[in-house]
């Protein structure tokens, strides 16, 4: 990934900006104008719009009034409390929004030299993995003097209407803004790595251990710079913000702004714990209408605490929209959480740091099934496969995996009706230990894991991985869809993350010298059984060694055991047929490694493809003598060389 910023619509700030001072005009941006286009597509506002700029609606307009904070956003008429719900965790952390805000003192106003003014903003958004640059002009959507949109509470204070702004630049219009996901708004601020939790279906109501867990990994998220929101989803299905009678908005998007665990001196107050209490600080979008239920803003509860302590959690009894509760009425009042990791790959922090991969890719349709790779779901047998393939290594004998699946941003396409995210998701196969081509059937593959299928821009997967090759399958739901889609993988070590293009191996000069492969076998060894004893205890530390004509493979060493369950899988591409294929067993030592015995394969296509236990031998052919033990494998093998 590029990490240069790219030009929307091309449009170069600075050299705009000079010509605009230069000829004393200021910026009026015909990429965005001020007219219908840019406000709507299909719901006009209710009342005539007239576009004005900030010196027409106060005396001392500013970018920023005493600073960035959560409290500077009102939401307008447009239902993106979602947008709102992230600037407000946006405005939480300087590192971020400065990210988004490039140069801030260089565009905020300057009374004293009003000449260099020139009704022109910028604005950075992380647009499908590349940091985007997006040009405005000042001309602000009004009513009645007054802005219809995002608003601060400070008349002369403009930092979110402008943001506000270029995102709907980006979007095409202020009404394609409506309805949307706090989650996407963050990632696009950010590139943070976006999950959605389900509170219900996760039962964090109900089962205190869940609870826990989750306080203490979102108290991990917002101590490490994360952004998290919540709402409550409306299963009725109305478009209408409705209220509970609790004081909490239905389908609104809030943010959360604080994650504590409070002290409550010598009182004994039951919260999980006696000393604790897990408290979790929200804010509304609307600036008003707060959670009215135990440890609100006016409730008996805050008696209970020292005034110091009130202090150091900034508590305010007004009504602003902020408001803290305790984690489990939280976990029991709302049902969705989106929780927006800033996953941290720097080598000089003091905090746990990923590998990062990212991959640009897409689904697309073709006739010919080897070239096809938009295949659907893993419940589309015959077409699955025929999805783009991403392999990688987990190197440690187990790894904590993050992958990130995000679908290109579909509200630009909202004009012509096609403006719903698709439903998206991913497997994880577990592969042949040196796979390097595309895998055609599945055999002795193992299915690791699958992520959620959702109609959402991102889906979120975390898994602990043994050490192994995998293969990871981005799918749409249904197949034959075409988009465009980034993958992201985060792991603890580097994970050589690549896509398998290749369905079989390339012919050569070289190849045409030595011969080209006739026929591909896959062999997975489950198990040894009943192997000699090599050490006083018992025991013994048995590997496998798989030899094909000049290839070999070796297992990871299970330890202590005569017994030793392997699942160890690999592919072959052969030139002589009538070459064995040997598996062998060995025993790890530390001066020299013992040969326990062998099994000849034949490995033939007409070879039974079940499951099959072979006597161990000793060296030599089939004919060599038994020795003890005995293994467990699957052979496959075919001379079609894509049919595995």
């Amino acid at each position: 990934m590029s990490s240069s910023v790219q030009l929307f619509r091309n449009q170069k700030y600075h050299e705009l900006k000079r010509q605009c001072i230069q000829q004393r005009l200021l910026f009026e941006d015909p990429e965005f104008p001020a007219s219908d286009e840019s406000l709507f597509y299909q719901s006009p506002p209710p009342g005539k719009v007239e576009w004005k700029r900030p010196k027409d609606l106060c005396e001392d307009p500013h970018l920023f009034v005493n600073g960035i904070s959560s409290h500077d956003l009102h939401q307008g008429r447009l239902g993106n409390c979602w947008f709102v719900a992230a600037c407000s965790c946006l405005a939480l952390r300087k590192s971020l929004w400065q990210q988004v805000i490039p140069d801030f003192n260089e565009q905020e106003w300057d009374p004293k030299n009003p000449e260099k003014y020139g009704g022109i903003f910028h604005f950075r958004f992380w647009c499908f993995g590349e940091w985007t640059e997006v040009v405005v002009d000042d001309l602000l959507p009004t009513m009645d003097g007054e802005l219809i949109y995002c608003h601060s509470n400070v008349k002369n204070e403009f930092w979110s209407a402008l943001l506000e702004k270029a995102y709907a630049k980006l979007a095409g219009s202020y009404e394609a803004l409506d309805g949307g996901s706090a989650a996407d708004a963050i990632v696009d601020f950010t590139g943070a790595v976006a999950e959605s939790i389900d509170l219900v279906q996760g039962k964090y109501g109900e089962i205190i251990s869940e609870q826990m867990k989750l306080f203490e990994d979102l108290l991990k998220v917002h101590k490490r710079g994360g952004l998290i929101s919540c709402y409550i989803s409306d299963s009725s299905g109305s478009t209408n913000e409705a209220k509970t009678q609790m004081g909490l908005a239905v389908s609104h998007a809030y943010s959360v702004t604080a994650i504590r665990k409070l002290r409550l001196g010598q009182r004994l107050i039951f919260s999980f714990n006696a000393e604790k209490l897990f408290m979790i600080r929200l804010r509304n979008p609307w600036g008003n209408r707060e959670w009215n239920g135990p440890w609100s803003d006016n409730s008996e509860e805050w008696k209970k605490v020292s005034n110091s302590e009130r202090k150091s959690l900034g508590l305010t009894l007004e009504n602003d929209g902020e408001f803290w509760m305790t984690f489990e009425d939280w976990c029991k009042n709302f049902t969705d959480v989106d929780v927006c990791r800033i996953v941290n790959t720097s080598y000089f922090s003091i905090h746990k740091t990923w590998e990062k991969e990212i991959m640009c890719g897409a689904w697309a349709k073709n006739s010919e099934p080897l070239l096809n790779r938009s295949g659907g779901c893993f419940d589309n047998k015959e077409t699955f496969l025929q999805n783009p393939q991403y392999i990688f290594d987990v190197k440690k004998t187990e790894d904590k995996v993050l992958v990130s699946l995000q679908q290109e941003d579909r509200r630009k396409y909202k004009k012509e009706g096609k403006g719903d995210s698709i439903p998206i998701g991913f497997e994880i196969l577990k592969v042949e230990d040196n796979r390097s081509y595309r895998l055609h059937k599945l055999t002795v593959q193992e299915r690791v894991a699958t992520s959620p299928y959702i109609n959402t821009r991102t889906v979120f997967l975390k898994r602990i991985l043994k050490q192994g090759r995998y293969i990871l399958i981005p799918t749409t739901y249904h197949p034959g869809i075409v988009t465009k889609f980034i993958l992201r993988l985060f792991t603890d070590v580097p994970s050589r993350l690549r896509e398998l293009t290749a369905d079989k191996p390339e012919m050569t000069c070289w190849s045409l010298l030595c011969g080209y492969p006739r026929r591909v076998t896959q062999i997975k060894i489950h198990s040894a059984e009943g192997l000699q004893k090599q050490d006083r205890s018992g025991g013994a530390d048995p590997y496998v060694f798989i030899k094909c004509e000049n290839q070999n493979m070796r297992s990871p060493v299970q330890h202590d055991t005569t017994s030793a369950i392997f699942d160890t899988q690999v592919i072959f591409y052969r030139r002589n047929t009538n070459s064995p294929i040997i598996v062998q067993v060995w025993n790890s030592n530390i001066l020299c490694d013992q040969f326990l015995g062998q099994a000849v394969l034949a490995a033939s296509p007409s070879d039974p493809r079940e499951q099959q236990t072979l006597q161990l031998r000793g060296r030599g052919g089939r004919e060599a003598a038994e020795v003890p033990g005995h293994i467990t494998v699957k052979v496959f093998s075919s001379d079609d060389l894509v049919e595995l």
